[in-house]
Parts: structure tokens; sequence; C-alpha cells
């Protein structure tokens, strides 16, 4: 029987208005849930879009002297910062659809589809730019559905929050260019050892097209793949728009100029950043991964030149097959600023910072903070006692005490108080240990900043206490700013990657110290460097007196196995120490000398060029030619005279006679026989 006639197009038009129908239906879910997604978007927010970025330490002239990256390099540009040769270029090969689609290229997936089911095989991509930045930011590129419909959710929320041109930096920000460089900046650094601003189309053709295969597509992996690579996004961008055909072929014809990369760079000051690290854990309060990753950038107190003229001297003094350590602290006293540190010779062979982290024994360089105690306490310059070999007893007679002078060497006799400093006279500073108390001078030390436990003992005043090289620096400091603490400065500034400041130094100090028993302490201790005062033996800093062209106040110290020098200019004070790690003596004389050496010649160095200022007296003091021999007030029969400061009403009253009979019998001595017999004519 034949079907009635209209049967077959009822029939037809059933199943079409069932596909209409369903169609309609699909359409509505399909709308459903894109609206679902995009309501998901809203509801969750801007995702966040932090990722590591490498924290940068600067000079105090704004010089790079350090990243933390662990072999990851990444910086933050803004759009407006880096070349339109890079954006188009980077539109043209990965996304030319870029700014007209809503994360997803609906297009292009189908496209990319077709093309890998015909081939078998993945042989086209389609992921948008969106799409590789939300990729980018779980920092794992794990293939899994769980990853993917992640990935997917994350390009909706970046679509739906922030603007093409935000999407299109964090991309360019992120990206993978090889050789541990993310993002644009980090590329052209690496690559052309310029900034991502000023790229030139052939560099940014170059370098857009490596994403694709980072090692592959290397030019310093294989420069002629890394060349058809740069051919085929400068046709891209010729077919998008952007530019000429004949300007893509002197881009191509151009020669890429590369930059070369040692090994391994020596990094600068290794032990000086190590502070600085250490500083915004514990002052700043911020954690490991923040400061190696955070995109911080922190602009420290470091003076480059001087940080050269130290690793200089350290290396031209100790022989290089040498195992004596050295460590090295150089600071601004009147700001804290610490300009210059070596904690080791060797950050390689020994991370370990023997400037800040070593407690050693300071030797004769603890003496001067006994003498500011002592003149605290009535003690003036002029002040004698007897320099001889002696036993003390203390603990109530339960203990005793013998110091030595260095090669056994006593005066014999009364010295004063300026001429035992400079000669470093041990007797001296144990018996006026005893007389001011060893609790007073612990306590003078604290007030300067000593931080190491001290023990109350007689040879506290010897300096047989261990301290840090820091301590004994910032306090030398002290004194030089006329009894003013300013604490150690590494840190200037630390902003966030996005300009925020987290810190900025605001300069503090205060007075710790008498002014005036400050001052006169400072000239005391310029008497190492005056062969006048030398009664007995030498005075300490005789050896490198011929290398001094300026005022300076210091004092040595030399232990067994410890050699320090520390110093200061009105401009700068720095320290020096040298000894064996593991606690060796230090038998050659040599040896002793080096760290009078190396500070001799960086301070000499390091003011070149500077005014050679004095040590200004404050309103307190007086000062007096004196005898230096009896601290007596100096005649024009004294052989030697000395200007000597000392708190007003303090200075001697009495005038040397020692020398007047000597001075009578050269004058007899120089008269004729007719003088002699004949006085009166």
């Amino acid at each position: 029987m034949e079907p009635i006639p209209g049967s077959r197009f009822r029939g037809t038009w059933k199943y079409v208005r069932a596909a209409v129908f369903i169609g309609f239906f699909l359409a509505i879910f399909a709308f459903a849930a894109l609206g679902s997604f995009v309501l998901f978007a809203k509801i969750e927010g801007a995702p966040p879009v932090a990722v590591p970025q490498t924290t940068i330490f600067y000079a105090a002239d704004g010089s790079k002297i350090g990243e933390s990256d662990h072999g990851q390099k990444r910086y933050w540009v803004h759009l407006g910062d880096i070349s339109p040769h890079v954006i188009e270029a980077t539109i043209a090969v990965e996304d030319r659809k870029f700014y007209e689609h809503h994360g997803f290229d609906l297009k292009r997936i189908a496209g990319a589809v077709l093309a890998n089911l015909e081939a078998m095989d993945k042989v086209q991509g389609a992921s948008t730019i969106t799409q590789q930045y939300a990729r980018n930011l779980f920092l794992t590129h794990e293939k899994t559905w769980s990853r993917k419909i992640q990935e997917a959710l994350y390009t909706i929320r970046l679509e739906a929050n922030y603007s093409k041109d935000q999407i299109l930096e964090g991309y360019l920000n992120t990206i993978y260019y090889g050789h541990g460089a993310y993002g644009i900046e980090a590329a052209a650094r690496y690559y052309f050892g310029k900034h991502a601003s000023e790229l030139t189309l052939s560099e940014a053709a170059m370098l857009a097209g490596i994403p694709k295969g980072p090692y592959y597509y290397s030019p310093f992996v294989n420069e002629q793949r890394a060349k058809a690579r740069q051919k085929i996004v400068l046709t891209s961008m010729v077919e998008a728009g952007y530019i000429s055909r004949q300007e893509a072929e002197r881009a191509y014809r151009d020669k890429l100029v590369y930059i070369r990369h040692r090994e391994r760079e020596q990094p600068v000051a290794p032990y000086f950043q190590d502070v600085v690290k250490q500083q915004l854990r514990t002052k700043l309060g911020l954690d490991e991964r923040t400061i190696e990753l955070g995109g911080l950038r922190v602009y420290t107190t470091l003076d480059r030149r001087l940080q050269r003229i130290a690793e200089e001297q350290v290396k031209q003094v100790i022989s290089p097959h040498s195992a004596i350590q050295a460590a090295l602290v150089a600071m601004d006293p009147r700001t804290g600023e610490v300009k210059a540190l070596i904690g080791g010779r060797n950050y390689e062979e020994s991370p370990f910072n023997r400037a800040v982290q070593a407690e050693r024994q300071p030797g004769s360089t603890f003496k001067p903070f006994l003498y500011y105690a002592a003149i605290e306490q009535g003690f003036t310059p002029s002040t004698q006692l007897r320099s001889e070999l002696t036993t003390f007893t203390f603990n109530g007679g339960r203990s005793s005490y013998t110091p030595h002078n260095y090669n056994d060497y006593y005066a014999n006799g009364p010295i004063t108080l300026a001429e035992a400093l400079a000669v470093s006279d041990n007797v001296f500073a144990v018996k006026t240990l005893q007389f001011i108390g060893a609790d007073k001078l612990v306590d003078t030390a604290k007030a300067l900043g000593i931080t190491s436990r001290l023990k109350a003992v007689p040879s506290l005043a010897l300096g047989t206490s261990p301290v840090k090289m820091i301590d004994m620096v910032a306090a030398y400091s002290t004194l030089a700013n006329y009894g003013k603490q300013t604490e150690p400065v590494f840190i200037q500034k630390v902003v966030d990657a996005n300009g925020n400041v987290l810190y900025e130094h605001k300069p503090e100090s205060r007075q710790v110290l008498d002014r005036d028993a400050a001052f006169v302490t400072t000239h005391l201790m310029t008497g190492m460097f005056d062969p006048k005062l030398n009664g007995y033996t030498t005075v300490t800093g005789q050896s490198i007196i011929d290398d001094i062209t300026r005022p300076y106040a210091g004092k040595s110290g030399t232990t067994k196995t410890d050699s320090w020098m520390i110093g200061f200019a009105p401009q700068l004070v720095a320290g020096v120490w040298t000894g064996y790690d593991r606690g060796e003596t230090m038998d050659r004389p040599a040896e002793r000398q080096y760290a009078k050496q190396i500070w001799v010649h960086f301070m000499e160095q390091s003011l070149a060029g500077e005014p050679k200022k004095s040590f200004k007296p404050t309103k307190g003091v007086i000062g007096v030619y004196i005898d230096p021999q009896n601290g007596k007030l100096a005649t024009d029969s004294c052989p030697v005279k000395r200007k000597t400061y000392y708190l007003i009403g303090t200075e001697p009253t009495d005038y040397c006679t020692d020398h007047l009979e000597k001075k009578k019998k050269k004058k007899e001595d120089g008269k004729s026989w007719f003088e002699k017999w004949f006085p009166w004519f």
C-alpha cells in the first residue's frame, strides 16, 4: 500500500520540530551554563595572579648587587613599559583574536580539533593567551582533567574580572622564555642585556617565538631553529597587519647581538647580602618565600667602591695559600650605615659570616671602653700608675692573675694613661680595672652595644671575653660620634612588587656616653699613631705610621689566636679581624700585622679625595700642651710636647720641672771660660 501523500512530509516535519525543540532547550541550557559560569566567576571574584618574582638588592648608588631567584629570574613590568613590537608579535603568533574573544576562541578550537583528527595526532593547539596565563598561574602543567577544568574556570574568572590589557600584561610577565627567565623583562635582560621597553622588532620577534619550545627554540641552543621560528613570527605579524613585508624582511636580516653569560657570575658582597636577608626576616618580619620570590626591591647601604677596596686589600695582604681568615666592617659613624662588609675570604668555600656571627677575643681593642669608664670615674690622660710585672689577686684572694706586656717590656716606673693606651700597657689596664671595678667596664661595654656575655674578671681589661666584630665596630662608631649611638644600618628602603614601600629607615640616635668624656677618649686613641708617646717602647701603630696621611683614632689588639685593628676618621670607621677558624695560634710576626695593613690601606684608599678632617673638641673639654712622659704642663725646657684634652677642671696645673736642670747644665756647658769665671761681667 502506498503511503498517503503528505504523510512523509508530516513525519519529516515531526523530526524537524523535535530537533528545533531539543536545540532550543540545548541553547537555553548552554546559555544557562554560560550564565552560571559568569555568575560563578563574579562570585568567586578576581583570581590571585601573584606569581614568584625575583627579589633584587641594590647598593647605595642604585646599582644592582644581587638577586634571589633560585635559578628563576622574574621581574614584573607594566604593559606600557613593554616594547609595542613585543605585544604585536605575541598577539600575532599566539592569539590574533585576543581582543575579540572572551577567553576561548571557539572557531580556533574547532579548527584545531579537525586538524588533529585528520593527522591523528596533536599538530595544532588552540589555547588563547588568557588560557595560557591561567595555566601559568597554577605553576604546574600536569595533564589531568582536574587541572584542565580548573584552568578553564580560571580562564573565565580572569576574563570576568580583569581587562584585556591586564591579562596581556600578566601573560607577558609570567610566560617562560627559557634559561630560567620568566617574563619578558627577564628575557630581554638575559638575551640582549636591555629592558623590555628597548627591544627592537627583530629582537621582539625572536623572543616571541621562544615560548612555544623554550629549549628547542632558544638561540643559545640552536640559532638556526630560532631564526626559523623568528621568521614564522614575522610572517604572522605581516598577516595580522602589524608590519609590512619589507619591514619583516629587514627585521629578519638584522644581526642580533646577544650578551655573553659567564657560567656563574660572582655575587657582589655576598656576606653583606646575607645580613640584609637576615634583617628582612628579623626586623621586618618577612617570611622566606616573600624574601626569595616576592619581587621585592631592597635598597641597601652598601658602597660598592669601598666594598671593592676592602676585598682587594684582603687579597693583597694575605697570601692566597694562607689558611688565615679575615673579616671587615666599615660604617659611617654619623649615620650608622654599613658601607662595606667582609665575612670571610671565600664565600663559596665558607658562607659563615665572621663579621656578625663569630665571637672572638678582642684583645686590646677593648681598652678604649675601659679608659672611657675610668675618665668618667675621675681618671685623666695624666693619671699615673706604675708599669711593672704585677700579680693581682681576686675572689677574696683565692685566685690570682699575672698579665704580661708584649715581649715582657715594662717601664718599671710610673707612666700616664695617655702613654699606657698608646703603647698598650697591660699592667696599667688591669690596675685601672681594679680601681673602677669590673662591673663598671661591663656596664660601659653594654651601653656601647656589646651583646656578648662578659666575664667581670681582671682579664676583661685585656679583652679576654669573646665578642662580635659588628658590635665592636658599632661601639667605636659611638665613640667617633661623640657618644651618640646609631645602630648599624644595612637597609635603606624595601619596596614590594606593586611599588608599595614596606619599610624605610628613619635615622635614630641616642646619647649613651658623656659627650666630653667620649671626645677625650677619642683623642687618647690618636696616640697609637704618635711617636711622641713612646716613652719606653714603640706605640702600637708604629708599623703603619708612614702610610697615614690624615688624623685617625684607633686601637689594635692581639691575642695568641686573633689580630684586630679598629679605627676611624670623622667620616668613616672600620674594623678588621684576622685569625684562624680553628683557633690556631699566629706564631709568625708578619701574621700579626695583617689586620693593621688591611685597615690602613682600606682607610687611606676609601677616604682618598675626602677632606682631611680633625676631631673637633667639644665644649666641655680643654686642650693643653703636656710633657707626655709625666703628664705635666710642658715648658720650654721639655724636649717633647703634645696637645692633650681634659674635661674642664681636670687639666694638670703643675709644670714639668724634669728638664730644667738638664737645660741649665746644657746652657752652662755652652759658656766660654771667660763667662764661667766672670758671670757678673
